[in-house]
């Protein structure tokens, strides 16, 4: 250990030394860059990037712009904060900024080398992403798919009516957590991997979010390339072990399907699942979908799929029991729609429109990933006279963009009704409201996100009403964010449920 510490300073010292040197010897040019806060030297602007970057960095753009130049240690950064320049970064420059830098945490079992969220955009990419397309999020699929998700919501308003029943607090976040997981565990391999309420659910939701902290926390590996063997925050390591432990489960999973297949092949009744069609496609061409592909495809969606629809179900409850008034109006539209003892069905969202300038209106206070996945210049491009250069990461900071007072009216307040009379949509055309990204890079879950967070919000909300734990009142109600790569509630929201 005193050997690592040795030469972990030794390293630094080294860098220091050298990039010191090279100031001084070097004349200085001055790139056509963006502006920006005059960086440290060596370490650049890290120490600007605080607990919560998405807010440091939009409170920077106030005083440097909407497109900002920070040096992260060796790493140039561009940071985007308007409409106008995330539509040139994600549509007219797609092709040169769609690249993706590849963060330490990322590697462990060389994930980012065949993983859909950060293979370059090549042909590789179109064939995972076709096939995410059309096995899993295609209009055909998704429809097809309706009476399980009604079943796992059934089950989870089974527990909430427990809850009431006992009069006990239910985590929302836990409930929508529990819900998704068993969701995608269906969706992908015809089974449940939690009973909701247990604990077993948090020990994946200890993995999810687990690996999603490490790949948002700024890492010291990722802004200094000569400490990577080193790993000095040890968040690799910590990236390997959550992994390795995923990877293991899909890994049986895979060895039990291909059993109960040879050994019954005759009589084998096949599973209308994710797993299945890959399999299928694999064993048609290899080269096309091999099983290390598989795994990691579905590590790719497993994780998509599950904390963020949960974050987004506990941002809009809290919005809503944060503002009586709001959640009033929203449970008077479904009550006038739905009936009083209605089910809420997909096909009703249609039919509900303050539902949906509910929904919209949390994802522009806080979309599930505030900085977006960063993208990389794979070659410099001009964007407003100003050069990005090749490498650079580029962060999209659609929180910023959603609290900008010059786009939106009273733009820290929860109000729905900015949407009743907009067109504004999410689908990531209309640059003021991002959450899903935009362009090649946008999420292909978003067709499937969108009906399940309406449809569990209006269940949540036709059903029941909600107390605060501990008596608190709505305006007492902690709304303080945490990030995590994607935006968590730093305080869960915790409520009892009351049958209406």
């Amino acid at each position: 250990m005193d050997f690592l510490r040795f030469f972990f300073l030794l390293c630094v010292l080294s860098w220091t030394c050298f990039h010191v040197l090279k100031s001084i010897l070097q004349p200085r040019r001055r790139p056509n860059f963006p502006p920006g806060p005059p960086p440290l030297p060596v370490i650049g602007n890290i120490l600007q990037l605080g607990e919560n970057p998405h807010q440091s960095l939009a409170k920077l753009a106030k005083t440097y712009g909407p497109l900002m130049h920070l040096k992260f240690g060796s790493v140039d950064t561009i940071v985007v904060s308007s409409p106008a320049l995330a539509k040139e970064v994600l549509q007219k420059h797609d092709r040169v900024l769609s690249g993706r830098p590849h963060p330490d945490v990322t590697s462990a079992y060389g994930h980012n080398k065949v993983s859909l969220a950060w293979l370059p955009i090549d042909g590789r990419w179109r064939v995972l992403r076709k096939i995410c397309k059309d096995q899993m999020f295609s209009l055909q699929r998704i429809d097809s798919s309706q009476g399980l998700r009604r079943e796992k919501l059934r089950k989870l308003l089974d527990y909430v009516q427990e809850c009431c029943n006992s009069c006990r607090l239910l985590d929302i976040a836990d409930a929508a957590f529990s819900m998704s997981l068993n969701l995608i565990s269906a969706s992908l391999f015809s089974v449940e991997f939690a009973q909701i309420g247990s604990d077993s659910s948090h020990d994946f939701k200890g993995i999810v979010r687990g690996l999603l902290q490490l790949a948002g926390t700024p890492n010291l590996a990722d802004y200094f390339p000569l400490l990577k063997p080193i790993d000095p925050q040890g968040l690799k390591r910590k990236s390997v072990s959550n992994f390795g432990k995923l990877l293991r489960i899909f890994d049986d999973i895979i060895d039990q399907r291909l059993k109960s297949e040879s050994r019954a092949y005759t009589n084998y009744e096949r599973k209308n699942d994710l797993l299945e069609a890959l399999l299928d496609i694999s064993r048609r061409n290899e080269s096309e979908l091999n099983r290390n592909d598989i795994l990691h495809l579905l590590m790719d969606l497993f994780i998509a799929g599950t904390d963020t629809t949960a974050n987004t179900v506990e941002w809009v409850m809290a919005e809503l029991i944060h503002s009586p008034g709001k959640m009033s109006k929203a449970r008077k539209e479904l009550q006038t729609i739905i009936g009083g003892k209605g089910q809420v069905q997909e096909s009703d969202i249609s039919r509900l429109p303050y539902l949906q300038a509910v929904v919209k209106e949390t994802f522009r206070l806080h979309p599930p990933g505030p900085l977006l996945i960063p993208h990389k210049a794979e070659a410099d491009a001009e964007i407003n006279g100003y050069i990005v250069p090749r490498n650079a990461q580029i962060l999209v900071n659609v929180w910023a963009i959603g609290r900008d007072s010059s786009i939106w009216s009273n733009p820290d307040v929860f109000e729905p009704e900015r949407f009743l009379d907009s067109k504004i949509d999410i689908r990531g055309q209309d640059f003021e409201l991002i959450p899903f990204g935009s362009g090649r890079r946008i999420c292909p879950g978003l067709p499937l996100a969108y009906r399940i967070v309406h449809v569990l919000v209006a269940s949540l909300i036709h059903n029941f009403d909600w107390k605060l734990e501990g008596g608190i009142t709505p305006d007492e109600l902690d709304m303080k964010e945490k990030f995590q790569l994607t935006l968590q509630k730093a305080v869960p929201l915790k409520a009892v449920p009351v049958k209406l």
